[in-house]
Parts: structure tokens; sequence; C-alpha cells
């Protein structure tokens, strides 16, 4: 006689559930809080983020994420204090790279249609005295 296996069905812990519900909440919290420090400039601590996020710090040290963005942007806000430049608006070595080739090349181009306008008022100019001493009303002498 075969034996009947009966599974029971999957029930979740509460309790588990909640946890979670919290942990996500708190992570979400964290990382806003981040967000708004960074966005207003404002010196990058975990002391500053757990106040501003209403968490403990001992908290964001566990979680490794979090904790490796508040010290990375706490080094950018470092600098930004410096320069003046909040973190989240200072331009990267490859974006300062690619304005000044595009900066340069501009330049290039403002240049040429100067060197080509410059000829042509030249043509112009030369067109005109030739004009005025074929009818004699050349003025000069």
């Amino acid at each position: 006689m075969a034996q009947e296996t009966r599974q029971l069905p999957v029930r979740t812990d509460p309790l588990s559930e909640a946890a979670a519900r919290r942990h996500q909440l708190t992570r979400s919290r964290a990382v806003q809080a981040l967000r708004e420090l960074d966005r207003t400039g404002t010196t990058i601590t975990f002391a500053a983020v757990a106040q501003a996020a209403g968490i403990s710090r001992s908290w964001l040290y566990t979680q490794p994420d979090i904790a490796g963005q508040i010290r990375r942007l706490r080094a950018q806000t470092a600098n930004a204090t410096r320069t003046g430049v909040p973190a989240n608006q200072q331009a990267t070595d490859a974006s300062l790279r690619a304005r000044l080739s595009a900066a340069l090349e501009r330049n290039r181009q403002l240049a040429d249609d100067n060197a080509r306008l410059r000829r042509q008022l030249a043509r112009a100019l030369g067109d005109q005295r030739s004009a005025r001493t074929r009818s004699g009303n050349d003025s000069e002498g």
C-alpha cells in the first residue's frame, strides 16, 4: 500500500513578515535621507544620515551597501566643501574631458568662420574700391 504524502500549506510567520517590512522601510528612509543630504550639499556622515532618517547609526553600519555609499559621499562632500559644488553636481573627469573637447572643436569652428568672413569682407571692400575707381567717383586724391 502506497503511503500518501500530504504537504501542509506554507504559512508565513507574521512576525517575520513584519520584521521584513520594517527592515525595508528603514532602508528606504536611510536611502531617502542620504539622497536629500547629498542634494542639499550637507556634509554626509553616519550620524547625519541616522538623524535625518530617524534610525540608529549602528544599524547603518550593518548595511554594507548603504555604509559604502555614505563613505563615498562623505569623501565627495568633503571635496565639495572645498570646491563649493555639491557632490551630486560635480563633473566627472570623463565629462570634463568631453566638454573640453567640444569647446575646443567649437573654438576651431568659430576661428574658421571668422577667417572666412574676413576674406569675404576684404573681397567686398576690394570690389567696392575697384568700382569707385572705375566710375571716377573716388573721393581720395
